[in-house]
C-alpha cells in the first residue's frame, strides 16, 4: 500500500533533519517533490476517471497532493527561518566547512551563489590566508611530487583549477614556491 503524501511542512523538515539547506535551495527542492507527486497522482485509474475536471483538482482529489503556490512556500520558508530551522548562517558555515579541504576559494564562491548566499567576509579572509596550504595538500595527496615536463605541469595545473583554486595559488603550487 503506498504511503500517503507528506504535508509541505513535513517534507521541508524531512529535508532540514538531513542536512542544512540555504532557501533558494530548499524551495527548489520542495517544488520539485510535490511536481513529481503532482504527475504521479495523475497516471494513476482514478486520475484518468476524473480527466474531465482540472488536472490540479483530479491529482487533489485522488490522492490528496496539491503543488504548493508560492505564497504557501514563501509562508513556510518564513516560519522555518522564525523558528531557525533554516538558518543561512549555519547553512554557508556548514558548506565552507564541507568545501575548504578539498576545494578552493572560487568553487567555494560559486556554490554559495548557486544557492542565493555569500560568505561573510570574515571567513572570505580566514580561506584567501588558508588557500596556499589547502592546494598544497590537495595537491600532495594526488600528485606527491613534481612533474617532470612541461604536460605534466599542465595537467597538474587543470586538477588544481578544476577544484577552484586561484590562479597564483596554482602556479605557486605546481612550481614549488611556498
Amino acid at each position: 500500500m503506498p504511503r500517503a503524501p507528506q504535508s509541505l511542512k513535513a517534507r521541508a523538515l524531512g529535508l532540514i533533519a538531513q542536512r542544512e539547506h540555504s532557501p533558494v535551495e530548499l524551495r527548489r527542492k520542495l517544488l520539485a517533490q510535490a511536481m513529481r507527486q503532482r504527475r504521479a497522482a495523475e497516471r494513476t485509474p482514478l486520475a484518468s476517471q476524473a480527466a474531465d475536471t482540472d488536472a490540479d483538482e483530479a491529482a487533489t482529489a485522488t490522492t490528496g497532493v496539491t503543488v504548493p503556490t508560492a505564497q504557501e512556500l514563501d509562508e513556510l520558508l518564513d516560519w522555518l527561518v522564525a523558528k531557525d530551522l533554516l538558518n543561512t548562517a549555519r547553512f554557508v558555515e556548514a558548506r565552507v566547512n564541507l568545501r575548504a579541504q578539498r576545494h578552493g576559494n572560487l568553487r567555494i564562491r560559486h556554490e554559495l551563489a548557486q544557492h542565493g548566499v555569500e560568505i561573510d567576509p570574515d571567513k572570505a579572509a580566514a580561506l584567501e590566508r588558508s588557500e596556499l596550504a589547502r592546494a598544497q595538500s590537495v595537491w600532495s595527496k594526488r600528485f606527491g611530487e613534481r612533474a617532470a615536463d612541461a604536460a605534466g605541469r599542465a595537467k597538474q595545473m587543470r586538477f588544481l583549477a578544476a577544484r577552484g583554486f586561484s590562479t597564483d595559488v596554482v602556479r605557486r603550487v605546481v612550481a614549488g614556491r611556498e
